[in-house]
């Protein structure tokens, strides 16, 4: 079994094609998305087009949620300009799609479940099995890893959200990050010189019986081409978010 795992694209269908490009060479069995595909970018439409197209199972990220629903569901304090920011922009993402792109975005799942074998599934998820704002960081301490991901071996767990690819050990299990297909970036960047990457990131899982093998993938993709995009959508703030990629 091979499975293709990505994230993130928020969005971005330019990064999305190029990695789904990658994925037709890789000669993989299955796809799945963990969350957080449409919200943010100047391509929300597409990117739905292309998720229907492919009929993988997807998983509910909390940028999703967000747009359907307009409520904050995470802890992170949000200022003034930024939730006008965040609410124009839900306005507008919300504005390009139909209502059938708008039921489909609800029928995502809070996990997927898909066998490798007779002992083992991948359980896919957005930040945790538990909740799609539990976050997973490198740094996070193995006692809070244990309470978020305890619990499910033999099963190989695998989520999205912080776009990190990673890889944490869980007994003779393990967890990984499969990173950010739509906005990859460096989390120690200092403040006031955010650059986005202008690559985009999956993963890719194999496993036959006892034996597993994991491979990050960063795929580059035509930012001009994003650009150009965000520059023709009309979404709000689209010189602000060019920018995360001219600096």
């Amino acid at each position: 079994m091979r499975i293709a795992v990505f994230s993130d694209m928020h969005g971005n269908c330019v990064a999305f094609d190029a990695v789904l490009a990658d994925i037709e060479q890789q000669a993989v069995d299955q796809l799945v998305c963990l969350g957080d595909a449409i919200q943010g970018g100047p391509q929300p439409a597409e990117v739905v087009a292309r998720l229907r197209e492919l009929g993988c199972p997807v998983v509910m990220g909390n940028a999703d949620a967000f747009l359907l629903s307009g409520a904050d569901t995470g802890d992170e304090p949000i200022d003034e300009k930024r939730r006008r920011n965040l609410d124009d922009v839900r306005a507008w993402s919300l504005s390009q799609l139909n209502e059938d792109d708008r039921a489909f975005i609800a029928a995502f799942q809070p996990t997927v479940t898909l066998s490798l074998d007779a002992e083992r599934n991948l359980i896919g998820f957005h930040g945790s099995p538990h909740s799609f704002d539990d976050i997973i960081v490198p740094s996070t301490s193995e006692d809070d890893v244990k309470r978020m991901l305890g619990g499910f071996e033999p099963h190989i767990l695998a989520g999205g959200h912080t776009h990190i690819q990673q890889i944490r050990h869980l007994g003779d299990a393990f967890y990984f990050g499969c990173g950010s297909v739509g906005f990859a970036y460096r989390h120690d960047q200092p403040e006031g010189a955010f650059r986005a990457d202008h690559w985009a990131e999956y993963a890719l899982l194999s496993a036959e019986g006892r034996r597993s093998s994991l491979e990050f993938r960063r795929v580059p993709f035509d930012v001009d081409a994003l650009i150009e995009a965000y520059r023709a959508s009309g979404r709000p703030y689209a010189e602000e978010a060019i920018a995360q990629y001219t600096r």
